[in-house]
């Protein structure tokens, strides 16, 4: 799969909290937001808010995903409400490797 290709998953999956996502499935979303967020800036401000909007639950719910894939909860994510240490924790965590033993949120039709 390709970047794009992530990006579009995480909108078929928008409203699915169960599961995992794989590194390489939430950091393509991140990059291709990230650049879209860079063209954005250069045309309007008022689209930017317009497009955070649009992926807030698509990024809620695959960062829910990936902190499952590594053992962990979604609602590790609320850690972001300390500043600036908790977005810095939740980007650690967020790159913390796959948890196949022994974790609770896999389920074995995400590797089929």
């Amino acid at each position: 799969m390709n970047f794009l290709s992530y990006y579009t998953a995480a909108f078929k999956k928008v409203f699915d909290f169960d599961g995992i996502a794989s590194r390489r499935e939430y950091w393509s979303f991140a990059l291709v937001n990230f650049i879209v967020i860079i063209i954005l800036s250069l045309v309007s401000k008022i689209l930017i808010l317009i497009y955070a909007l649009i992926v807030i639950v698509p990024s809620i719910s695959l960062a829910t995903r990936r902190l499952h894939d590594a053992g962990m909860s979604g609602w590790w994510q609320l850690i972001t409400f300390i500043p600036y240490l908790g977005a810095l924790i939740l980007c650690v965590l967020l790159v913390y490797s796959s948890k196949k033993i022994d974790n609770k949120y896999l389920r074995m039709s995400n590797y089929e």
